[in-house]
């Protein structure tokens, strides 16, 4: 599906999926923004995605793309923040973009400098302050639609922040949740498992760009991480020792200033309906 087409080339999947929710939900995954001052058409597009009404956003970082970035950046994410929400953080929530080679992107998983020079703490609080929760290696709770979600949460597992170990203790501290869902912003197998045994019935990721250059069919050539190429974007289901689960991997809305390039890849958002 297409938004208004005032809103340029940003595309909106929907997706319908059984068997995991006792109730519906409508979920909306967002992704990989990397925004940057002046992307109005971006900002056009997320208000857009407000008009859905989902019960619930999620939203699996890499929001910023600027040294300027994260005022632009929360004033666009502003119209979604009224609806309940949950975040993690990518690695360009900690660093603005540098200009390099982008043909090292298909050289294998991107290297992660050790500079900081965002205020992450900043942007953070401000999306908490929309009453999202942040599930950087935190757990979390929301009762929506008389549904009590559950939430696994890691930091961004490309720069190694991801905090396996905590997990355990998230998942005694949602033991009553109806649904548990994980959220992280790499997916990485490591992830995938660890979440797929602690019960999570759906994981949501990004961090991908679905490929960004893509050969026809949106198929990758590389997903930045150790994930399958087939799996960089969409649905895809696993199974680890008898525990099964569903990956969810946005495509994102964005890409780096210094490579401002999809082929084959459109920007896109993801509306799931789960029942």
């Amino acid at each position: 599906m297409w938004l208004a087409s005032h809103s340029g080339p940003f595309r909106l999947n929907e997706l319908k999926i059984s068997g995991v929710s006792p109730k519906p939900l409508r979920v909306l995954h967002i992704s990989d923004l990397h925004f940057a001052p002046g992307q109005d058409k971006k900002a056009s597009f997320l208000r857009e995605l407000a008009d859905l009404e989902p019960d619930l956003v999620i939203n699996t970082g890499d929001n910023l793309g600027h040294l300027e970035a994260i005022n632009p950046a929360l004033k666009a994410l502003g119209p979604l923040g009224k609806f309940p929400g949950v975040f993690v953080n990518g690695s360009n929530d900690y660093r603005s973009p540098k200009l390099k080679n982008p043909l090292r992107y298909f050289w294998g998983p991107s290297k992660v400098p050790q500079q900081r020079d965002l205020d992450t703490n900043r942007f953070t609080t401000e999306l908490e302050n929309f009453g999202w929760l942040n599930l950087n290696n935190r757990s979390g709770v929301f009762d929506i639609k008389g549904l009590n979600l559950g939430f696994l949460g890691l930091d961004d597992p490309h720069e190694n922040l991801d905090d396996l170990d905590s997990l355990t203790k998230q998942r005694k501290e949602i033991a009553a949740a109806d649904i548990v869902l994980g959220v992280a912003h790499a997916p990485y197998l490591r992830v995938i498992e660890a979440f797929s045994n602690l019960g999570a019935k759906l994981i949501f990721a990004g961090h991908t760009h679905g490929g960004q250059l893509c050969l026809p069919g949106q198929k990758a050539l590389v997903s930045n991480c150790d994930l399958p190429t087939q799996y960089a974007s969409g649905l895809s289901g696993w199974s680890y020792e008898g525990n099964e689960t569903l990956l969810h991997v946005s495509a994102g809305l964005g890409c780096s200033i210094f490579a401002p390039l999809r082929v084959f890849c459109p920007p896109q958002a993801t509306l799931l309906e789960l029942n």
